[in-house]
């Protein structure tokens, strides 16, 4: 396994090097370059000090496969470089010159139906053609051989996105390399057919050459959800290789500037094994979008939470957000007075020291034109250029206040994220296909901020034995070994709180035996006190059934009683000898299925520590009861806040950000303030209203 890239993080244009960076992806080649002198005054009045360069640009930089055009790009630097802002630099083999796919058409990817995915938007290109990568890592070698020494150039932007459009490929290429995969995981095909369970629907293979992908199998398209795992880990590979393959092949002409990449991490979207990839990085980026609705900032908190634990605890890097509406959702809502400027400084409360947008000059043409810009159409004189200019200024008063390089406080508790039990919950095989492990840990993450709390959200593969209490939300895939480090973590007077779809199968989808939650051989269940014998599944689609079953307290605490679950129930007997149950189910809906009395919240005493089996799905507020009750802090902070803290040996930052609509009164607050955006300041000391949208930060 590869070691970790060292942290480094790029310089801007600044007497030391320092600040926060602000600014955007930047398209001077979809405009004549007289506009490019009033980009750059306008840049310099919004305080913009950095740009992302090239990212679509391959076509301009090399019309033809024998001609290479650099004099644009070397003109457009220089005028940013003379302003005072740098460069983060694509590789520019996001999307290809229309001539590479006319002369080499076997580079296009295939969906699962064998159709071709053509040409024309992004990453029309298989990540596992040696033909792409050879045309790609030439135009990288010549990007780094021009700008290696520029001094403006400060970062390497590796493509961008990678697998939006090619995360699954069912190409000729894909199959070969698939199976080469298979090959060096497996060594034997024995252990293949033994991990794949092949003898179930006779799928036992002689050789390597006979393992296939999951491509389309008609009406009865159920695939092998061991294959199918495998197959989302091996794209997750091949993407992974080519981009280190780019890395490397700059690297080995400009070893001395920090290279990244745009994860792209939402409770709505995180499809690459982000804890993988953020190894191979010097710093970790991602482009966050927001979700509309009243979940808006807690949605964004929990995104930037797991993008706090991909970094380590180390500043982090905004490479796309947008400043008003998007134009590739349902609904585009625009954002409301104060959230470009809110949202912008809440991803610095949550870590990040870099706040960049897709794109700096709205678009006049093409896909994305009516996709909110720093600059929009109706120009400088507009509220969402002002906007962005206080931005700015924000941003640089937070600089020089010393935020940028502290780092953000960690709380009590983890919530357990695992890219593979997020692809396994889309597998069609499941009691359930209502699954999603992804939006589980959003929802336990909102639950202690209402609760008055916050966690973290850190990768299962990650250490997290730091922790007071880990929390697994419907973590599908347990192995033995990580079973085992939750069972040492409670043996050692941590506390587990086990959901309701945890611990079903192990790492290669077959199904833990004994009863549920099997992980471990049933050191799970040992753990929990519970074995469970059948899921009792709900839904609307059983027309003139009980589509919700009540729960009722069984202790004296009356905590969770009215709670309801209308998904997932687990049918457990209790098995622990100290084992405590906290809530049953109740009511003629839990008896007609025999649920009547049975144990669906536990807490079960394992060492120094303990473990909680939360059997069934439950909603936000009903979450927040079962937290508030019996997992949040003793000292409950006000759920109407995100308070966040960034540390460093020199200063303490604390940033308060009301997650509703309501105005919000706080009082006892230490330190002097900084920022004071929609916050008014009172007589008496310590005493602060926040509007709506607001953001108080304070250093102490």
């Amino acid at each position: 396994m590869s070691a970790r890239r060292n942290f480094e993080w790029p310089e801007l244009l600044t007497a030391d090097g320092r600040g926060i960076a602000f600014g955007g992806d930047y398209n001077p080649d979809q405009w004549s370059e007289d506009i490019w002198d009033d980009d750059i005054r306008l840049m310099k009045q919004a305080g913009v000090n950095t740009v992302a360069l090239a990212i679509f640009s391959w076509d301009r930089i090399q019309p033809t496969e024998d001609r290479w055009d650099f004099g644009w790009l070397d003109r457009i630097i220089d005028k940013l470089g003379n302003a005072g802002i740098v460069v983060d630099l694509a590789s520019a083999t996001a999307t290809a010159p229309l001539w590479l796919y006319e002369s080499h058409p076997e580079v296009l990817p295939r969906d699962k139906y064998g159709h071709p995915v053509n040409a024309g938007s992004r990453q029309s290109w298989s990540p596992t053609s040696p033909v792409f990568k050879e045309y790609a890592l030439t135009l990288c070698r010549k990007l780094a051989e021009r700008y290696g020494t520029n001094p403006y150039v400060t970062a390497w932007h590796m493509g961008n996105e990678y697998g939006w459009n090619n995360r699954e490929d069912y190409s000729d290429n894909a199959l070969e390399a698939f199976r080469a995969w298979c090959r060096r995981k497996y060594g034997t095909i024995d252990a293949l057919n033994q991990a794949w369970g092949t003898t179930f629907w006779g799928q036992e293979m002689n050789g390597f050459d006979e393992v296939l992908i999951p491509r389309f199998m008609g009406a009865d398209s159920m695939v092998n959800p061991g294959q199918k795992l495998d197959f989302e880990r091996f794209g997750n590979d091949m993407l992974l290789d080519f981009y280190k393959a780019e890395r490397d092949a700059i690297a080995e002409i400009c070893p001395d500037k920090p290279f990244t990449t745009n994860f792209m991490v939402s409770t709505d979207q995180c499809c690459m094994d982000y804890a993988a990839w953020a190894k191979e990085v010097n710093f970790v980026s991602n482009d966050h979008y927001f979700h509309e609705g009243e979940s808006h900032l807690d949605e964004l908190a929990c995104s930037d939470a797991l993008m706090d634990s991909l970094a380590l605890g180390k500043p982090w890097y905004v490479m796309e957000h947008s400043t008003s509406a998007v134009q590739w959702k349902p609904l585009n809502t625009r954002k409301r007075k104060g959230e470009t400027v809110r949202d912008s400084l809440a991803h610095v409360a949550m870590g990040a020291d870099a706040i960049n947008f897709f794109q700096w000059r709205a678009s006049a043409f093409g896909a994305e034109a009516f996709h909110s810009a720093m600059v929009p159409h109706a120009g400088e004189d507009t509220k969402l250029f002002r906007q962005v200019c206080e931005l700015g200024a924000s941003l640089h008063t937070l600089a020089d206040a010393g935020v940028q390089g502290t780092e953000l406080a960690h709380s009590d508790t983890a919530i357990l994220f695992s890219a593979e039990s997020e692809w396994a919950t889309r597998s069609q095989t499941l009691p359930s296909m209502k699954l999603n492990h992804w939006h589980d840990v959003r929802d336990w993450y909102r639950a202690f901020l209402d609760a008055g709390s916050r966690a973290d959200i850190v990768p299962l593969a990650y250490d997290w034995s730091s922790y007071k209490t880990v929390v697994l939300p419907t973590v599908l895939i347990l192995s033995t070994a990580d079973t085992q480090r939750l069972a040492d973590f409670a043996a050692a007077g941590g506390r587990v709180v086990v959901g309701y779809a945890t611990g079903l199968i192990d790492e290669h989808f077959h199904t833990w035996l004994g009863g549920y939650p099997g992980a471990g051989d049933g050191l799970l269940r040992s753990m929990l006190g519970v074995r469970g014998e059948e899921f009792n599944i709900l839904g609307a689609e059983a027309e003139g059934e009980p589509g919700e079953i009540r729960l009722s307290s069984a202790d004296d605490s009356a905590a969770l009683d009215g709670t309801t679950t209308r998904l997932w129930q687990n049918d457990v007997n209790v098995t622990g000898e100290h084992a405590q149950v906290l809530a049953t189910y109740a009511g003629e809906e839990a008896d007609e299925w025999e649920l009547d009395g049975t144990a669906a919240v536990t807490r079960n005493p394992y060492g120094s520590g303990e473990a909680y089996f939360v059997g069934c799905d439950l909603d936000v507020a009903d979450l927040t009861k079962l937290v508030r009750a019996y997992l949040a802090a003793s000292s409950q902070e006000n759920a109407d806040v995100l308070h966040t803290v960034r540390v460093s040996a020199d200063a303490t930052f604390d940033f308060y950000l009301p997650r509703g609509k309501k105005t919000v009164e706080l009082q006892g607050i230490e330190g002097e303030p900084v920022i004071l955006f929609q916050t008014d300041r009172e007589e008496k000391p310590g005493s602060y209203t926040v509007r709506r949208n607001g953001v108080l930060v304070v250093r102490r």
